[in-house]
């Protein structure tokens, strides 16, 4: 399966959340991710991710390791993504370590998510604050098997619209690529 998402950067946080509430509940959770890659960055030159996720909710904490392939759509950067929940994230951990992988980066998300029925799909948008980063943002995301990305980003798009997120919005930037590009410049300026 391929996520078919679009990133934005949210303008008026507080319009959105209330857009999304009036669509479904909210679930806030804590995301911790680590995301590993060879020693000679394999898997980067190849646009590969491998990620652990801790994710603390209300009534449960949950791991999941999860594998994207290279992305099937050059405009909105979707992926095929292989996930699986996993009982033990220190031993998740220590066995990346163990096959030669090293955690590249690791930061933390703090999302309100909300599950809903848009367009005959099912979609997950997620509201972010990543505490090393400025501003907020919203990811949408729809599950479609890889033939049916283009006409799934069209729908994204228009609930992006009814939730009053425009085409000069959407973002391209990913998380890992903006922490690490932060934390450089904080620790040349120490």
């Amino acid at each position: 399966m391929i996520e078919a998402e679009l990133k934005a950067r949210v303008r008026a946080p507080e319009v959105t959340l209330r857009r999304l509430d009036e669509r479904a509940e909210g679930r806030a959770e804590v995301y911790q991710d680590t995301y590993y890659d060879t020693r000679d960055a394999a898997l980067e030159a190849k646009d590969e991710e491998l990620r652990v996720r801790t994710i603390h909710g209300p009534d449960e904490t949950r791991t999941l390791l999860t594998y994207k392939g290279a992305r099937a759509d050059e405009e909105s950067g979707s992926k095929p993504e292989h996930e699986t929940r996993v009982e033990d994230a220190e031993a998740v951990h220590a066995m990346l370590r163990g096959l030669g992988y090293v955690a590249v980066i690791a930061f933390e998300k703090r999302c309100r998510n909300y599950s809903f029925p848009a367009r005959g799909r099912h979609m997950l948008a997620t509201l972010v604050r990543v505490p090393d980063l400025d501003g907020t943002f919203l990811e949408l995301e729809t599950q479609v098997d890889e033939k049916d990305v283009v006409e799934a980003l069209d729908d994204v798009r228009e609930v992006l619209a009814e939730l009053g997120i425009g085409a000069d919005d959407l973002t391209r930037e990913q998380y890992t690529d903006t922490v690490k590009a932060r934390r450089l410049r904080q620790a040349a300026g120490s």
